[in-house]
């Protein structure tokens, strides 16, 4: 009797779904993006109800956390594969608690459903205002990006540090911290 023949790599790529992420901070720059999956998926524009996106003391990034009459805009990312979700897990580290959430596409008013990086601490007592992608994109986005590039880099070290290391570390280095306010 032969032994089973392992299932082949066509067949574990068939079984292996796509993802939907809704992104909705820096992850809606496409260098980020670029910089962490090695591509930029198709994506479309999108709202998420019922939550609010926060600034965060000390922090360039954004929160989202469930707040009844509150709608995010952010966009959907089509087509992420199992490994590149796996490196979006890990650069939202343990902050954030990856959950399904549902969207309305704005070019469609399709209503789909996504994966979602929400905040863990909701009684974090560091959110407060809003977070807007625009003010980001002309002051932290180079840094950010350049961070995040020295994140993927530590991911091919035996020993990585996690994304919030990374980040602490690239911003007191360069003491680029958004101020207290």
């Amino acid at each position: 009797m032969g032994s089973p023949s392992p299932p082949s790599s066509a067949a574990a790529v068939v079984g292996s779904e796509l993802h939907k992420v809704f992104v909705y901070g820096s992850l809606l720059a496409d260098d980020v993006v670029r910089v962490l999956l090695n591509r930029v998926p198709q994506s479309s524009t999108a709202i998420l109800n019922g939550y609010h996106r926060f600034k965060i003391k000390g922090c360039v990034y954004p929160a989202i956390l469930p707040i009844e009459s509150k709608k995010v805009t952010g966009r959907v990312l089509f087509g992420i594969t199992d490994p590149e979700l796996n490196v979006l897990d890990i650069f939202e580290d343990d902050e954030y608690e990856r959950r399904t959430v549902d969207v309305s596409l704005l070019d469609s008013d399709e209503k789909l459903q996504a994966q979602a990086y929400v905040w863990a601490d909701k009684n974090d007592p560091a959110l407060y205002g809003e977070w807007d992608f625009e003010e980001w994109k002309g002051t932290h986005m180079n840094d950010f990006t350049k961070m995040t590039s020295k994140f993927v880099e530590e991911l091919e070290l035996p020993e990585s540090k996690s994304r919030v290391a990374t980040y602490n570390s690239f911003y007191q280095q360069d003491d680029k911290e958004e101020p207290m306010p």
